[in-house]
């Protein structure tokens, strides 16, 4: 069965945030014109190239070494140059300009832009200055809300103003465009329960798709938070809307693989035989039930040894999951229940569906 990829690079800076002068208004609804085609225009009429979406935990020292590598390899090996990260578009085009600067002031005001966030590490520091030195012609692309938009957002706008852009400039529009989305995300009191999380997914879809249709059908890699690349999932936290990859892969189809990196690599040993495995995580699920959490493998070329296994009446949708899943594959559950039991399953995915839900199938051992 054909399955869909999604690899999405989570980028490492998040930044925050501000306001902009009342006369400038006119600007953000000039704007819209560069509001995205539907996904039956876009399919249509915008040529389309392979989408590699990566997801990460933010700041993870061994995914961002994984993600360089990945990176460097599609940009040496296979031409690629664009690189899309969940950054906003303002701080994204700071670091195109720091890219072809002979120095690091842009990046240094950059990470102080971002302070007390988690992204304000030299882990992060250090592998920009890697794609720097080693693939020097990497253009990012910023599709988040405007985070920093009361720092670096209003920078953006006088910097540029003083570069010779006017206010009728899509520079200029889209910087204005980013904030205003960031003020409606953080909401009037930037307090974490008025966040619109909801919001922020749906605006993250539309602003990678205004950046992509400019590209001409490039192949591109994306950097992201595991939470948005969920073939199957919903938004962060709130779970209101179907998550940026959910979306997007409905604009491109097969085009898009979607990939989330692994917190580690274990060995398990099944029926006497050494397997590598995936480790993707813990998800908290204190209180369904008597469970607290659960851990999630994925067994490499594991499917072919227990693809004839008679399977149980247990099942887990993929939206359960905290990575994407994919068919021809073998998963290992472990639960944590309060009592400090630990339960341990084994499910297969087979692309079977219950409650109009794709899910994996628990099987017999």
């Amino acid at each position: 069965m054909k399955h869909i990829r999604f690899i999405v690079i989570i980028s490492a800076l998040i930044l925050i945030t501000g306001c902009h002068n009342p006369q400038e208004t006119s600007n953000i609804l000039t704007a819209q014109e560069y509001a995205p085609v539907t996904s039956d225009d876009f399919r249509t009429n915008v040529q389309i190239g392979q989408v590699y979406l990566y997801g990460e935990e933010h700041s993870n020292e061994t995914m961002l070494k994984m993600e360089f590598k990945l990176w460097h390899d599609y940009y040496h090996n296979k031409g690629m140059r664009h690189l899309f990260i969940e950054l906003p578009y303002y701080s994204a085009e700071y670091l195109n300009q720091w890219m072809h600067s002979d120095n690091d002031d842009i990046l240094n005001q950059l990470y102080r832009d971002i302070k007390g966030t988690q992204n304000q590490t030299q882990t992060v520091l250090d592998f920009y200055k890697k794609i720097k030195a080693e693939c020097p012609e990497t253009i990012f692309h910023g599709i988040d809300v405007g985070h920093q938009y009361k720092i670096t957002g209003e920078r953006f706008l006088k910097d540029i103003l003083k570069q010779g852009y006017d206010k009728s400039s899509e520079k200029y529009k889209r910087a204005l465009l980013c904030i205003e989305q960031g003020k409606k995300y953080y909401g009037p009191n930037d307090i974490e329960s008025e966040k619109d999380h909801a919001y922020r997914e749906n605006a993250m879809v539309e602003n990678f798709i205004r950046e992509y249709q400019q590209l001409n059908g490039a192949d591109i890699m994306g950097i992201f938070g595991g939470a948005h690349i969920n073939l199957e999932g919903m938004n962060y936290k709130t779970a209101q809307v179907p998550c940026m990859a959910n979306q997007l892969k409905n604009y491109f189809t097969d085009s898009l693989h979607s990939e989330m990196l692994p917190y580690a690599i274990d060995i398990i040993q099944m029926n006497g035989k050494d397997y590598q495995a995936f480790y993707f995580g813990k998800v908290d699920i204190n209180g369904f039930k008597d469970l607290q959490y659960r851990k999630v493998w994925r067994l490499k070329d594991a499917y072919d040894d227990f693809k004839d296994h008679p399977v149980k009446n247990n099942v887990l949708p993929y939206g359960n999951y905290p990575m994407p899943v994919e068919v021809g594959n073998i998963y290992i559950l472990e639960y944590g229940k309060t009592d400090g039991t630990i339960i341990k399953e084994c499910h297969r995915a087979d692309g079977h569906v219950w409650n109009n839900k794709l899910v994996t199938q628990e099987i017999q051992l």
